[in-house]
């Protein structure tokens, strides 16, 4: 890798770059490139983040299946869950089943309606169903969902079966399409930054034509010529990409801290991940061989057309 980026940025003798006006940071390309890695960078941890949060809901909700009973006699419905879920777990497809505590249920209730859980006496007062979770095998959803059906419909007629799928996979696509559109921000993002660098190297050569012309009247080479401006463009390009990385980086690590603080919910599935830190830690060095490249070939391409 360190010898590839020094056949990107091949080293100057010093008398030769003083040809060129070696003022770091004084135009402008170095302070696009800045924010365009900067956006760069963010687009692509919103993606990662997205993609890990879309795949560990598609993971939870794949096989979750929850049947709810609502008989009005309490005694009764919970007997008649406890029977479901007794049969359920003995069913071939059925990896797990466990029966929801009404406990468990006026909590959550008692988040919503701001009182103190189970403790509430109104809550309490509620004719709350009974709930057995399923985690089933995969196969033929339908299949397993029509044979719960009679499983469940047979203990209690008014039984519900609602397949975690089916009202969470909406939300499942809706990430799914936000990752792919940050992934696009990054396309067009890097698009749009090859771009200032050929209108840099172009500007670069329109601005020092003269020295060119004496250059090649001396008998200078256009590789040798290119070699120049592209170490004098890709020096520009390394400090924009520097700066464009330390603020991502600044933004980045004031979000994980104050994702950091949340522990439940879809918002804690949103992670990077080891995988996701390499390969922002590997766009700046990319962006960094994509500018020099380009460079190089913009410089060849505009010198043949000036002989």
């Amino acid at each position: 890798m360190v010898t590839r980026m020094a056949m990107l940025l091949p080293h100057i003798p010093t008398h030769q770059r003083r040809l060129l006006p070696d003022r770091r940071l004084s135009g402008p390309t170095p302070w696009i490139i800045a924010i365009l890695m900067m956006l760069t960078l963010l687009s692509a941890a919103t993606g990662l983040a997205l993609s890990q949060s879309a795949n560990q809901l598609g993971e939870a909700i794949a096989g979750r299946v929850t049947v709810q009973i609502t008989t009005a006699n309490p005694a009764k419905r919970a007997e008649q869950a406890h029977i479901f879920q007794q049969q359920a777990a003995k069913t071939p497809f059925v990896l797990h089943s466990r029966m929801v505590a009404p406990s468990e249920l006026q909590a959550t209730l008692g988040q919503w309606f701001g009182s103190e859980g189970e403790a509430d006496p109104a809550l309490k007062a509620l004719p709350l169903p009974a709930l057995v979770d399923l985690d089933l095998a995969e196969g033929d959803r339908s299949a397993q969902l029509a044979q719960l059906g009679k499983l469940v419909h047979g203990i209690a007629d008014n039984a519900r079966i609602i397949a975690h799928a089916e009202w969470l996979g909406p939300v499942e696509r809706l990430i799914r399409s936000l990752t792919w559109v940050s992934v696009l921000m990054v396309v067009l993002i890097t698009a749009a930054s090859a771009a200032v660098v050929i209108m840099t190297a172009r500007a670069a050569l329109n601005t020092h034509f003269a020295t060119i012309e004496m250059l090649h009247m001396i008998g200078a080479t256009d590789q040798q010529i290119s070699r120049l401006f592209q170490h004098r463009i890709a020096i520009d390009t390394a400090y924009g990409i520097a700066l464009g990385s330390v603020g991502a980086a600044l933004i980045l690590l004031v979000i994980r801290w104050q994702w950091s603080g949340i522990s439940s919910g879809l918002a804690s599935t949103a992670t990077i991940g080891a995988g996701g830190w390499l390969l922002l830690l590997a766009l700046p060095l990319l962006a960094i061989a994509l500018a020099a490249v380009t460079a190089r070939q913009t410089l060849l391409a505009a010198l043949k057309k000036m002989i």
